[in-house]
């Protein structure tokens, strides 16, 4: 993610949450020395939501050029923030028009990769306890209920479930999210172009 991309993740948060941050803590958080932002885009002839496209689906990590006459549509975007041994995913969010086409596990693939990468041992993160549809997606990740923060959402006082990984540098979890990405791969060719 780079300052740029700000005004188009403030809109999916808007699609997303009940309550955004504010434009100003991104723009802290892109200098914060333990967090990685990365947003998944598509490469449009014009920067309208209209526009027909063609899918990029490299995750950029560090500010991208585009080609001449083509501007970036961000699809979604994932936080994480490298702490020690531990890579806690503190928000994720999918435009509304673009759910359920894998995306958002492309994100938390890609999240995982930063956390190996880091070295970190597990990842942990907090979802709504009426988000079902995203704990199955992190189960299937091997995240496992581990906590309950209550009232932890400000908006309507909402549970959070509290989930965490096993060790992710073992050769069991490694075999799991391989053989999890490869699908992912097989299934979402273009998100991995």
């Amino acid at each position: 993610m780079s300052a740029d991309d700000i005004a188009q993740v403030a809109d999916i948060e808007r699609e997303s949450f009940p309550s955004m941050w504010p434009q100003t803590a991104y723009r802290r958080e892109l200098t914060n020395k333990i967090a990685r932002y990365l947003v998944i885009t598509e490469l449009r002839d014009e920067p309208s939501a209209e526009q027909p496209s063609r899918l990029w689906g490299a995750i950029r990590r560090i500010v991208g050029t585009d080609a001449p006459g083509e501007h970036e549509y961000l699809l979604g975007f994932i936080g994480v923030w490298l702490m020690v041994g531990e890579a806690h995913i503190v928000t994720v969010a999918v435009r509304e028009s673009y759910r359920r086409m894998g995306i958002g596990e492309r994100l938390v693939i890609a999240a995982t990769e930063v956390a190996q990468e880091y070295l970190q041992e597990v990842l942990t993160l907090e979802v709504r306890a009426s988000n079902e549809a995203a704990q199955l997606l992190y189960e299937k990740y091997g995240f496992a209920r581990v906590g309950l923060r209550k009232r932890y959402y400000t908006d309507n006082n909402e549970d959070a479930v509290l989930m965490t990984t096993p060790e992710i540098n073992t050769p069991e979890y490694r075999e799991l999210f391989e053989r999890l990405r490869a699908q992912h791969r097989a299934r979402y060719p273009d998100l991995w172009s």
